[in-house]
């Protein structure tokens, strides 16, 4: 998306028809183009003003409040209008047709008012990020999440790291050019690199804490294995409120891997229904089978379910792993002696309150009781760990050059800029902001 001096437009609010569309405008023309609109001068800045929309002939479109943003005290840093109209699609098709008939103002693509507002500084690579996940949040912690990321803590927390490099090469700079003059002590190298070994530190814990944001960001995997007809497919539904899974008294029903997202404790929860294990003949049903424990493996919760009436089997996976052992069909016994976690019935809904407290204690014990700022995207996973081991490759040269332990230094604070957006990104752009709706 190359940068354009055209004026952009489109509907930055919901689905047509609504009560309201908010129609927004940025760019050179748009205070022109607003002046055309409501065939008068301009609204205060920032102030809302009741106008009416006329077309070409002067006719009425409609009467909305109008604001006015000029630059660069806007969302995109460049004059920029916002229309606040009736939500008909006749009533938005005739102000874009308005607006189709000035020179040099066209359509907005996806995301391009973000690349605007991250052009002209109103946002690093990282709020813009974080914008988009705001943006697309289904759960309370996607939320919050999101607000962090958007509220520049992160950011600030980089340049930091990245500035406190840059001082460390600057003192060194300062040893090699003036190593004969008395103003700069013999223990500057010293404090250098115990600078950089006290931040090498603060990056391994940073670094851990980002598991918790992916976790949130991503969803928390849960996998329910078992059998056949222990009631997988039937807690499943249970669980998410609709018919997500075929259920039968035929074995072997389930061949593949379903999927359905929950909101569990305000935590995305993706939950796996998988094929029943068991001793097969059936190729189809053994490639469902060696699905089911993949699924397993990659989860980060599994829910382990075998009939209330029968001794629970054995499951060959990680110790390492979360098991929660569930025992399906309570309701067709008096008393329960089963060993398990949990007893449920998926059909009258005993126990599924308890299943779903049990699943947010595990989400909540891998993400840790406060919420702490950690990387929360591969990208950035990627970048802090080159960091990591540039900042290792320089503490581990002791006794080389200093002018290479410098570089290394630099090639860290690079890999910190990249995240951000302050160094070289213009291959991530593209990518970024095609994640946008049309109006953002």
């Amino acid at each position: 998306m190359l940068p354009s001096n055209d004026t952009i437009y489109a509907l930055s609010s919901g689905s047509l028809p609504a009560g309201v569309a908010i129609l927004r405008i940025s760019g050179p023309q748009a205070h022109h183009a607003l002046e055309r609109l409501i065939r008068g001068d301009l609204p205060l800045p920032r102030r809302a003003a009741l106008k009416t929309i006329r077309n070409r002939n002067d006719d009425p479109i409609d009467q909305a409040l109008v604001f006015n943003f000029p630059a660069p005290n806007s969302f995109t840093g460049e004059d920029c209008v916002e229309l606040h109209v009736h939500g008909s699609k006749a009533v938005v098709a005739a102000v874009f047709s308005e607006l189709d008939a000035i020179p040099a103002v066209r359509p907005a693509e996806a995301g391009e008012f973000s690349k605007r507002a991250y052009d002209n500084g109103k946002m690093d690579l990282l709020e813009v990020e974080g914008l988009a996940d705001l943006l697309t949040a289904e759960t309370e912690m996607q939320r919050r999440l999101a607000v962090e990321q958007t509220s520049g803590r992160l950011s600030e927390l980089y340049d930091g790291w990245a500035q406190r490099l840059t001082r460390c090469r600057a003192l060194i700079e300062a040893e090699l050019d003036f190593s004969d003059e008395e103003d700069v002590p013999d223990s500057v190298s010293a404090q250098v690199w115990r600078d950089v070994s006290a931040f090498q530190d603060e990056l391994h814990l940073h670094l851990n804490a980002g598991s918790s944001g992916e976790i949130i960001r991503d969803g928390f995997k849960v996998a329910l294995v078992g059998a056949p007809n222990v009631g997988k497919s039937t807690l499943m539904n249970a669980l998410s409120g609709r018919d997500v899974a075929i259920v039968t008294d035929i074995a072997g029903t389930t061949r593949d891997v379903l999927s359905v997202d929950l909101n569990v404790g305000g935590y995305l929860v993706t939950l796996f229904d998988t094929a029943g294990l068991r001793e097969s003949d059936d190729v189809v049903e053994q490639e469902g089978i060696r699905r089911a424990r993949l699924t397993a493996e990659n989860a980060d919760l599994i829910l382990f379910l075998s009939d209330i009436d029968s001794v629970p089997q054995q499951f060959p996976i990680d110790a390492n792993k979360r098991i929660l052992k569930i025992a399906t069909k309570c309701d067709m016994i008096e008393t329960v002696t089963s060993q398990c976690d949990i007893a449920l019935s998926a059909r009258t809904g005993t126990g599924l309150d308890h299943l779903r407290s049990a699943i947010a204690a595990a989400i909540e014990e891998r993400v840790g009781a406060s919420f702490t700022l950690g990387p929360v995207r591969a990208r950035h996973k990627k970048r802090l760990e080159e960091t990591r081991n540039y900042v290792s490759d320089a503490l581990a040269s002791d006794g080389m050059d200093l002018a290479i332990r410098s570089e290394y230094l630099r090639l860290a604070a690079t890999a910190l800029g990249r995240i951000t957006g302050r160094v070289d990104v213009e291959d991530l752009l593209g990518v970024i902001f095609s994640e946008f709706c049309v109006g953002k």
